[in-house]
């Protein structure tokens, strides 16, 4: 009952907007008709931009989120709307001051004149889930205080449980439904956003991130101050750099945009394979550029709320199909899906490698740098269907994550040719992951809990044996039991024929036995006789 009254909401907020304007002219004719009726309504006057923007604030967080992931798509979405849609990403409307002041005193436990020496109550930033503040420390750090907006958690359940319902319903109707696995996609992305709620999580992972790019030249990464950090609020160094999205300012500093894009690019695909821990909301208002050398630039990341990792055969496999993609070795495209189980087992490689090919040859045969990666992504998956190829919830962040990369190393610097910055990465990568030393430090890893589990290794083989005594025994058992079951079967099925022939044979002596039916019979013709005796017989072997 609560998803019916929010998808009504929903539909009441699509209504006042008139975002039915937006869709294209040639929608198909029952979508024309459903929507004729608003013909008669007045048209807005704000932008089409203006009122998406709107719209998509006044519906909540997850909507809000994604507007940003389409404000880094220039290449899908029209100027107009991604002018409007990127303030989304730190311009949405602040809460009231009181509650804000309210809520950093309850959860640090005293005054903010007692916890920091000056504090800015005008957000310097506005996003969906949160908003951020400037402070300075007694000590005198300038530090940024990020505040959670109250009374959120209410919303986000209206609108999982929405997402639930649909995709419920996707997967009772529809067979690409099933395919997508939504029911299971919408589960990881409650949890996704659930735990970005919670600021001590997004404080370690900006403490995780931090030590992993630790006198990096790609990436620097602010520091938390964990003395004054509660669920609800988060302090933090502040970072003075420039917004990925301001081009005027970078090209006024004279940014070696070329570079700057290419280490964007780099910057992730270390995360995903060296670190297996990346930053998975990189949309530009989380992502700044240092003023320090640009002509060598690097990046500062802010907002580690949504961290993404993948299980070891996972990236192994990932890293895999991408390497052999840039080879165009579609053979090992499609045997690395099998083998990794996105696709059915019984998926014939020879035909998907086909239909892999027929995608990708059209698209390398342009210049790589006019390559979009996510066009390629969107044909495979098209293309997959006929395979039953499954979505896999694991990897929904990181397909997110690499589509905000590229939108955002395209604005940056549109000639940006990520495959060939991804492929001698990706190449190093897998030569790395089989290198000696890489063998040796897994042996230094996990060698103390090999030592350990050593002496038990002879009782746990014995009980493995025993257990596979077990088995056999109990295999043989049913074995036996379902060749009993067989054989009562048969022996039932001999029964059912004797007791049929022997109606059969009383129904021909009573009929033989009457003058009448003996005459109704000499009447019958051959033909009605045989089909007579043939429906007798089957009756008696059915």
């Amino acid at each position: 009952m609560r998803a019916l009254f929010r998808l009504f909401q929903i539909i009441g907020v699509a209504l006042r907007y008139r975002l039915d304007l937006l869709l294209p002219n040639n929608k198909p004719w029952w979508l024309a008709l459903l929507f004729s009726p608003l013909a008669l309504l007045p048209k807005p006057a704000a932008t089409d931009g203006e009122r998406l923007r709107l719209s998509l604030e006044r519906l909540g967080p997850i909507f809000i989120k994604f507007g940003q992931l389409l404000s880094t798509r220039p290449d899908l979405v029209p100027a107009e709307l991604v002018l409007e849609l990127r303030k989304l990403q730190d311009k949405v409307p602040a809460f009231d001051q009181t509650q804000l002041v309210s809520i950093v005193e309850q959860a640090l436990g005293q005054p903010i004149a007692d916890c920091f020496g000056d504090f800015s109550a005008q957000p310097l930033a506005s996003a969906s889930i949160a908003q951020v503040h400037t402070a300075k420390l007694h000590t005198g750090e300038d530090v940024i205080v990020k505040v959670v907006r109250p009374n959120l958690l209410a919303t986000i359940k209206r609108d999982i449980a929405l997402l639930k319902v649909i995709a419920k319903l996707l997967e009772a109707i529809s067979q690409d439904g099933r395919r997508l696995r939504p029911v299971e996609i919408v589960d990881d992305y409650q949890i996704t956003i659930t735990d970005e709620l919670n600021l001590l999580r997004e404080a370690a992972n900006c403490t995780q991130l931090r030590r992993n790019f630790l006198g990096s030249k790609l990436l620097y990464v602010p520091d938390v101050y964990w003395d004054y950090c509660r669920e609800n609020v988060l302090v933090q160094e502040r970072i003075y750099g420039i917004g990925v999205s301001d081009l005027a300012e970078l090209e006024k500093q004279n940014t070696n945009m070329k570079m700057l894009a290419e280490r964007g690019v780099e910057i992730f695909f270390t995360q995903v394979f060296s670190h297996n821990f990346f930053h998975a909301d990189m949309h530009p208002g989380n992502i700044f550029v240092s003023r320090k050398t640009p002509d060598t630039p690097s990046y500062i990341a802010v907002d580690t709320a949504i961290m993404g990792s993948l299980t070891t055969e996972d990236q192994y496999y990932l890293a895999r199909n991408l390497v052999a993609m840039f080879r165009r070795d579609y053979r090992q495209v499609a045997q690395l899906h099998v083998d990794s189980g996105w696709v059915p087992a019984t998926t014939s490689v020879a035909a998907f490698e086909s239909a892999i090919r027929t995608v990708c040859e059209p698209i390398f045969e342009k210049p790589l740098a006019e390559i979009s990666f996510g066009q390629v992504l969107l044909q495979l998956f098209r293309t997959a269907r006929r395979f039953n190829m499954e979505v896999q919830p694991q990897l929904v962040l990181l397909q997110k994550t690499l589509l905000n990369i590229e939108g955002l190393g395209r604005q940056l610097y549109p000639q940006l040719d990520l495959w060939s910055t991804a492929h001698p990465f990706l190449e190093a990568w897998l030569k790395q992951r089989y290198h000696p030393k890489t063998l040796l430090q897994e042996i230094k890893r996990f060698g103390p809990e090999w030592l350990e589990k050593l002496p038990h290794m002879p009782q746990k083989i014995y009980d493995a044996l025993g257990n596979s005594e077990n088995l056999t025994k109990q295999l043989a058992d049913i074995g036996t039991a379902l060749a009993r079951e067989q054989i009562r079967q048969q022996q039932a099925r001999r029964a059912t024929r004797r007791h049929r022939l022997a109606l059969i044979a009383l129904a021909g002596a009573a009929l033989v036995s009457l003058p009448e039916a003996r005459a109704a019979i000499e009447q019958l013709n051959t033909s009605a006789l045989a089909l007579g005796l043939l429906g007798l017989y089957l009756w008696l072997v059915s």
